[in-house]
Protein backbone atom coordinates (compact mmCIF):
# COMPACT_ATOMS: atom_id res chain seq x y z
CA UNK A 1 0.00 0.00 0.00
CA UNK A 2 1.06 3.46 -0.87
CA UNK A 3 0.76 6.72 1.32
CA UNK A 4 -0.85 8.59 -1.12
CA UNK A 5 -3.50 6.02 -1.00
CA UNK A 6 -3.55 5.69 2.79
CA UNK A 7 -4.24 9.61 2.69
CA UNK A 8 -6.26 10.43 -0.23
CA UNK A 9 -6.99 13.63 -1.55
CA UNK A 10 -8.24 15.26 1.42
CA UNK A 11 -4.32 16.45 2.62
CA UNK A 12 -5.08 19.89 1.68
CA UNK A 13 -8.13 20.12 3.65
CA UNK A 14 -6.20 18.78 6.50
CA UNK A 15 -3.43 21.19 6.38
CA UNK A 16 -6.08 23.86 6.69
CA UNK A 17 -7.74 22.48 9.12
CA UNK A 18 -4.76 21.77 11.38
CA UNK A 19 -3.58 25.56 11.06
CA UNK A 20 -7.21 26.57 11.70
CA UNK A 21 -7.35 24.04 14.59
CA UNK A 22 -4.35 26.13 16.32
CA UNK A 23 -6.50 28.88 16.84
CA UNK A 24 -9.68 27.24 18.11
CA UNK A 25 -9.87 26.60 21.88
CA UNK A 26 -9.61 23.35 23.58
CA UNK A 27 -12.49 22.06 25.22
CA UNK A 28 -12.71 21.10 28.64
CA UNK A 29 -9.44 19.27 29.76
CA UNK A 30 -10.59 17.75 33.46
CA UNK A 31 -12.01 15.10 30.95
CA UNK A 32 -11.00 13.65 27.65
CA UNK A 33 -13.90 11.76 26.05
CA UNK A 34 -13.38 9.15 23.16
CA UNK A 35 -15.78 7.72 20.98
CA UNK A 36 -16.31 5.59 17.96
CA UNK A 37 -14.06 2.29 16.09
CA UNK A 38 -14.03 -0.89 17.99
CA UNK A 39 -11.12 -1.45 15.70
CA UNK A 40 -9.32 1.78 17.01
CA UNK A 41 -11.02 1.21 20.65
CA UNK A 42 -7.98 -1.08 21.91
CA UNK A 43 -5.20 1.19 21.35
CA UNK A 44 -7.49 4.50 22.91
CA UNK A 45 -8.49 2.40 25.78
CA UNK A 46 -4.63 1.09 26.64
CA UNK A 47 -3.55 4.80 25.84
CA UNK A 48 -6.14 5.72 28.13
CA UNK A 49 -5.28 3.65 30.70
CA UNK A 50 -1.20 3.99 30.56
CA UNK A 51 -2.10 8.61 30.48
CA UNK A 52 -4.60 8.15 33.43
CA UNK A 53 -1.59 6.29 35.60
CA UNK A 54 0.85 9.05 35.16
CA UNK A 55 -2.15 12.06 35.83
CA UNK A 56 -4.95 10.44 37.60
CA UNK A 57 -6.45 14.27 37.94
CA UNK A 58 -7.55 13.30 34.66
CA UNK A 59 -10.20 11.39 33.41
CA UNK A 60 -10.65 9.63 30.18
CA UNK A 61 -13.75 7.39 28.64
CA UNK A 62 -13.60 5.59 25.87
CA UNK A 63 -17.04 4.23 24.05
CA UNK A 64 -16.51 2.26 20.98
CA UNK A 65 -20.15 2.86 19.01
CA UNK A 66 -18.50 2.37 15.34
CA UNK A 67 -16.88 4.39 12.90
CA UNK A 68 -19.67 6.71 11.88
CA UNK A 69 -21.33 7.33 15.55
CA UNK A 70 -17.72 8.69 16.46
CA UNK A 71 -18.12 11.24 13.52
CA UNK A 72 -21.33 12.33 14.92
CA UNK A 73 -20.23 12.56 18.18
CA UNK A 74 -17.45 15.12 17.26
CA UNK A 75 -19.61 16.85 15.01
CA UNK A 76 -22.13 17.24 17.77
CA UNK A 77 -19.30 18.18 20.21
CA UNK A 78 -19.88 15.03 22.94
CA UNK A 79 -16.92 13.64 22.55
CA UNK A 80 -12.98 15.24 22.14
CA UNK A 81 -11.66 12.27 19.98
CA UNK A 82 -13.95 10.31 17.49
CA UNK A 83 -11.54 7.04 17.12
CA UNK A 84 -12.10 6.08 13.13
CA UNK A 85 -10.60 2.99 11.21
CA UNK A 86 -11.88 4.96 7.97
CA UNK A 87 -11.27 8.27 6.58
CA UNK A 88 -14.25 10.89 7.06
CA UNK A 89 -16.28 11.33 5.04
CA UNK A 90 -16.81 14.39 2.61
CA UNK A 91 -20.65 14.71 3.96
CA UNK A 92 -19.36 14.09 7.34
CA UNK A 93 -16.39 16.74 7.26
CA UNK A 94 -19.00 19.00 5.78
CA UNK A 95 -21.76 18.54 8.61
CA UNK A 96 -18.61 19.24 11.11
CA UNK A 97 -17.78 22.53 9.37
CA UNK A 98 -20.98 23.75 9.14
CA UNK A 99 -21.52 23.09 12.57
CA UNK A 100 -17.95 25.09 13.35
CA UNK A 101 -16.04 21.82 14.42
CA UNK A 102 -12.95 21.63 12.38
CA UNK A 103 -11.79 17.76 11.68
CA UNK A 104 -7.88 16.93 12.00
CA UNK A 105 -6.75 13.30 11.24
CA UNK A 106 -4.19 12.22 13.21
CA UNK A 107 -2.58 8.72 11.77
CA UNK A 108 -2.33 6.88 15.29
CA UNK A 109 -1.38 3.04 13.42
CA UNK A 110 -1.70 0.87 10.27
CA UNK A 111 -4.11 -2.23 10.18
CA UNK A 112 -5.10 -5.29 8.27
CA UNK A 113 -7.75 -6.63 7.91
CA UNK A 114 -7.74 -10.35 8.47
CA UNK A 115 -10.32 -13.46 7.24
CA UNK A 116 -11.07 -15.76 9.94
CA UNK A 117 -12.43 -18.56 10.45
CA UNK A 118 -12.97 -22.01 12.89
CA UNK A 119 -9.48 -23.61 13.91
CA UNK A 120 -11.08 -26.77 12.56
CA UNK A 121 -11.62 -25.15 8.86
CA UNK A 122 -9.25 -27.34 6.58
CA UNK A 123 -8.89 -24.23 3.78
CA UNK A 124 -5.72 -22.01 4.41
CA UNK A 125 -6.16 -19.42 1.40
CA UNK A 126 -8.25 -17.39 -0.50
CA UNK A 127 -7.55 -15.11 -3.20
CA UNK A 128 -9.38 -11.39 -3.13
CA UNK A 129 -11.61 -13.24 -6.06
CA UNK A 130 -12.75 -15.82 -3.54
CA UNK A 131 -13.40 -13.97 -0.69
CA UNK A 132 -15.46 -11.38 -2.97
CA UNK A 133 -17.19 -14.27 -4.45
CA UNK A 134 -18.36 -15.53 -0.79
CA UNK A 135 -19.95 -11.91 0.49
CA UNK A 136 -21.57 -11.90 -3.25
CA UNK A 137 -23.14 -15.29 -2.69
CA UNK A 138 -20.93 -17.09 -5.39
CA UNK A 139 -19.49 -19.68 -3.19
CA UNK A 140 -21.88 -20.91 -0.70
CA UNK A 141 -20.38 -24.49 0.16
CA UNK A 142 -16.60 -24.88 1.55
CA UNK A 143 -15.71 -28.02 -0.80
CA UNK A 144 -16.01 -25.66 -3.94
CA UNK A 145 -13.27 -23.72 -1.83
CA UNK A 146 -11.24 -27.20 -1.09
CA UNK A 147 -12.95 -27.36 2.29
CA UNK A 148 -15.10 -29.66 3.43
CA UNK A 149 -18.88 -29.98 2.19
CA UNK A 150 -21.19 -27.80 4.25
CA UNK A 151 -22.67 -24.15 3.83
CA UNK A 152 -20.46 -21.25 4.66
CA UNK A 153 -21.77 -19.09 7.10
CA UNK A 154 -20.70 -15.16 5.63
CA UNK A 155 -20.02 -13.25 8.84
CA UNK A 156 -19.87 -9.33 8.16
CA UNK A 157 -19.49 -6.08 10.70
CA UNK A 158 -22.65 -3.88 10.39
CA UNK A 159 -22.58 -1.02 7.51
CA UNK A 160 -22.15 1.40 10.30
CA UNK A 161 -18.06 0.09 10.56
CA UNK A 162 -15.39 1.75 9.22
CA UNK A 163 -13.63 -2.00 9.29
CA UNK A 164 -17.23 -2.71 6.53
CA UNK A 165 -16.54 0.48 4.89
CA UNK A 166 -13.04 -0.41 3.88
CA UNK A 167 -13.73 -4.22 3.53
CA UNK A 168 -16.30 -2.74 0.86
CA UNK A 169 -14.08 -0.90 -1.36
CA UNK A 170 -10.36 -3.11 -1.23
CA UNK A 171 -12.47 -6.67 -1.75
CA UNK A 172 -16.19 -5.96 -2.50
CA UNK A 173 -15.12 -3.10 -5.06
CA UNK A 174 -18.19 -1.69 -3.91
CA UNK A 175 -20.62 -4.68 -4.69
CA UNK A 176 -23.55 -5.35 -2.81
CA UNK A 177 -23.47 -8.02 0.11
CA UNK A 178 -25.49 -11.64 -0.79
CA UNK A 179 -28.64 -11.79 1.09
CA UNK A 180 -27.91 -13.74 4.48
CA UNK A 181 -24.80 -12.47 4.92
CA UNK A 182 -24.78 -12.37 8.80
CA UNK A 183 -24.13 -7.99 10.51
CA UNK A 184 -22.87 -7.79 13.68
CA UNK A 185 -21.56 -4.70 15.59
CA UNK A 186 -17.90 -5.29 16.58
CA UNK A 187 -15.06 -6.84 15.39
CA UNK A 188 -14.86 -8.99 19.36
CA UNK A 189 -18.81 -10.54 18.22
CA UNK A 190 -17.43 -11.45 15.05
CA UNK A 191 -14.62 -13.74 16.45
CA UNK A 192 -16.79 -15.01 18.81
CA UNK A 193 -18.97 -15.88 15.99
CA UNK A 194 -16.48 -17.78 14.15
CA UNK A 195 -14.83 -19.16 17.23
CA UNK A 196 -18.92 -21.21 18.00
CA UNK A 197 -19.43 -21.50 14.16
CA UNK A 198 -17.06 -24.53 12.37
CA UNK A 199 -18.74 -22.96 9.23
CA UNK A 200 -18.34 -19.41 9.69
CA UNK A 201 -15.93 -16.62 7.96
CA UNK A 202 -15.75 -13.63 9.26
CA UNK A 203 -12.79 -10.32 8.92
CA UNK A 204 -11.53 -8.48 11.83
CA UNK A 205 -8.60 -5.85 12.37
CA UNK A 206 -4.85 -7.50 12.81
CA UNK A 207 -5.64 -6.67 16.85
CA UNK A 208 -8.33 -8.81 17.08
CA UNK A 209 -6.40 -12.39 15.74
CA UNK A 210 -5.65 -15.40 18.28
CA UNK A 211 -5.45 -18.45 18.97
CA UNK A 212 -9.48 -19.37 18.88
CA UNK A 213 -9.71 -18.93 15.33
CA UNK A 214 -7.52 -19.49 12.13
CA UNK A 215 -6.37 -16.33 10.13
CA UNK A 216 -6.10 -17.25 6.21
CA UNK A 217 -3.99 -15.95 3.94
CA UNK A 218 -5.13 -13.81 1.12
CA UNK A 219 -2.82 -14.40 -2.11
CA UNK A 220 -0.56 -16.52 -0.38
CA UNK A 221 0.23 -13.72 2.62
CA UNK A 222 -0.61 -14.24 5.89
CA UNK A 223 -2.26 -10.62 7.85
CA UNK A 224 0.71 -9.56 10.31
CA UNK A 225 2.11 -6.24 11.45
CA UNK A 226 5.51 -7.08 8.99
CA UNK A 227 3.02 -8.31 5.83
CA UNK A 228 1.01 -5.02 6.76
CA UNK A 229 3.89 -2.98 7.09
CA UNK A 230 5.79 -3.99 3.89
CA UNK A 231 2.82 -3.41 2.25
CA UNK A 232 2.52 -6.65 1.14
CA UNK A 233 -0.59 -7.99 2.69
CA UNK A 234 -3.46 -6.81 0.41
CA UNK A 235 -5.94 -5.65 2.71
CA UNK A 236 -4.76 -2.85 5.01
CA UNK A 237 -5.43 0.79 5.89
CA UNK A 238 -5.05 3.03 8.36
CA UNK A 239 -6.51 4.22 11.67
CA UNK A 240 -7.62 7.86 12.62
CA UNK A 241 -8.13 9.55 15.65
CA UNK A 242 -9.86 12.91 14.68
CA UNK A 243 -10.35 16.37 16.77
CA UNK A 244 -11.42 19.07 16.51
CA UNK A 245 -8.50 21.38 14.87
CA UNK A 246 -4.92 20.80 16.29
CA UNK A 247 -5.09 20.52 20.20
CA UNK A 248 -3.20 23.65 21.91
CA UNK A 249 0.41 22.29 22.82
CA UNK A 250 0.74 21.57 26.41
CA UNK A 251 -2.55 20.86 26.78
CA UNK A 252 -4.00 16.87 27.92
CA UNK A 253 -5.63 16.54 24.51
CA UNK A 254 -2.58 16.83 22.92
CA UNK A 255 -0.38 15.18 25.02
CA UNK A 256 -2.61 11.84 24.25
CA UNK A 257 -3.56 12.63 20.73
CA UNK A 258 -0.02 12.08 19.69
CA UNK A 259 1.15 9.25 22.36
CA UNK A 260 1.44 7.23 19.15
CA UNK A 261 4.79 9.01 17.91
CA UNK A 262 6.02 8.00 21.69
CA UNK A 263 8.38 5.25 22.17
CA UNK A 264 5.58 3.84 24.62
CA UNK A 265 2.84 4.27 22.65
CA UNK A 266 4.39 2.75 19.95
CA UNK A 267 5.39 -0.33 21.96
CA UNK A 268 1.45 -0.67 23.24
CA UNK A 269 0.30 -0.16 19.50
CA UNK A 270 2.40 -3.19 18.75
CA UNK A 271 1.68 -5.28 22.08
CA UNK A 272 -2.08 -4.96 20.53
CA UNK A 273 -1.18 -6.20 17.36
CA UNK A 274 -1.33 -2.70 14.88
CA UNK A 275 1.70 -1.38 12.96
CA UNK A 276 2.90 1.53 14.45
CA UNK A 277 3.06 4.78 11.88
CA UNK A 278 6.76 5.29 12.92
CA UNK A 279 7.50 1.42 11.62
CA UNK A 280 5.65 1.42 7.94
Amino acid sequence: MRRGRLLGGSLAALILCAFAGLLTPTLAQEAIVIDGSTTVGPIAKAFAEHYMAAHPEINITVSESGSGNGAKSLINGTCHIADMSRFMKDAEFSAAVKKGVLPVAHVVAVDGIAMIVHRSNPVQNLTLEQTRGIYLGQYTDWSQLGGPNQKIVVVSRDTNSGTYETFEQLVMQKQKMAEGVEYLGSNGAVRQKVQSTPTAIGYVGLGFIDRTVKALTVEGIAPGQETVASGRYPIARPLFMFTDGYPRLGTPLHAFITMHLSLRGQEIIEAIGFVPVTSY
